[in-house]
């Protein structure tokens, strides 16, 4: 357990570093937003181009490694929708809110450092995969259910599903992570190599994704106070914790996927939410303290919650 928790806490550490740099004014709340930049346009990019284009496939089919993930998420997503508007008596916007809180990870910030230090390459190939879709997929289910529960709530019509696809799919050809992929897989397929010079270049950018994305990360939970609606950010932290990594275990069990793969999708979705939740939030004015409570609840408990899981797949 210590071993595990050696693996673990580092992370958090540095989440809490991030925090602490901002919160006293070290230095200053745009420097995160440029730190965060940094990871997501180019360290990240690169990790994942170096990652796959090195990468032992083995036949593996990346169907498996979705359908596993996604399951968890829409289980877990149904959930905390449900609970809201039935137990809770909120209005679908917030239902919406609440789902999203509870199941979208924050999987380039945290998910990749945890991984890579606990499972390590393999487990890297993994996430790259299910990075691929992951932000776009849930980007677009988000907007769409939203879009949805505005038109129930507020009145008045909504965008097409071919206007939001047009939206989505504009952004996803800019993403700096889809194109990583791209490239990576097309090194990968057509045997190709760096030089020496550019292999050095792309580790060292490679190995700075881990500890920046992390401080940025700390440094951006100052917007998030944990402030009204503590019963409901509660339980869907709670599901966010607890429910979707156990959902996503029993799928990857059940589909047989390889021992690497399941400890990167379950450590994954046992990371704290990301703050993509809160943009959807914000973007149509509803839910946003739920959003951003939940957020800062996963963060300040995940390191209880993320070593449970790294000690049981051990």
């Amino acid at each position: 357990m210590s071993s595990v928790f050696v693996n673990v806490v580092p992370v958090f550490i540095l989440i809490l570093i991030g925090w602490m740099t901002a919160k006293t004014g070290i230095l200053k709340e745009e420097t995160g937003d440029a730190l965060g930049e940094f990871v997501f346009k180019i360290a990240v990019p690169m990790l994942i181009f170096r990652t796959l284009a090195d990468a032992h496939f083995e036949g593996a089919s990346p169907f498996r490694l979705w359908t596993a993930y996604f399951l968890g998420v829409a289980i877990t997503w149904g959930t905390g929708h449900l609970i809201a508007k039935h137990i809770f008596r909120r209005d679908a916007k917030i239902g919406v809110i609440a789902g999203m809180s509870a199941s979208f990870a924050n999987n380039v910030f945290i998910g990749l450092p945890l991984v890579a230090h606990i499972v390590g390459k393999d487990g890297l190939v993994a996430i790259s995969i299910l990075l691929a879709i992951h932000l776009p997929l849930m980007m677009v289910a988000g907007t769409i259910l939203m879009e949805g529960a505005t038109s129930k709530v507020d009145g008045g019509g909504k965008r097409s599903l071919p206007a939001i696809l047009k939206q989505v799919g504009s952004n996803l050809a800019r993403n700096p992570l889809v194109i990583a992929l791209i490239f990576g897989l097309v090194f990968n397929f057509l045997g190709l190599h760096l030089t020496a010079a550019l292999a050095t270049v792309v580790d060292q950018l490679s190995a700075a994704a881990s500890p920046v994305a992390l401080l940025s990360i700390g440094m951006a939970l100052t917007r998030y106070p944990i402030r009204g609606d503590i019963g409901l950010s509660g339980t869907a932290a709670v599901l966010k914790l607890t429910l979707m990594p156990a959902v996503v275990f029993l799928m990857s069990y059940l589909l047989g996927l390889p021992k690497d793969w399941t400890a990167a999708l379950v450590l994954t979705s046992s990371v704290p939410t990301g703050i993509n939740a809160w943009l959807i939030a914000q973007r149509f004015r509803s839910g946003q303290s739920l959003a951003a409570s939940v957020i800062s609840i996963t963060t300040a408990f995940g390191v209880l919650t993320v070593g449970f899981w790294a000690w049981l797949l051990s």
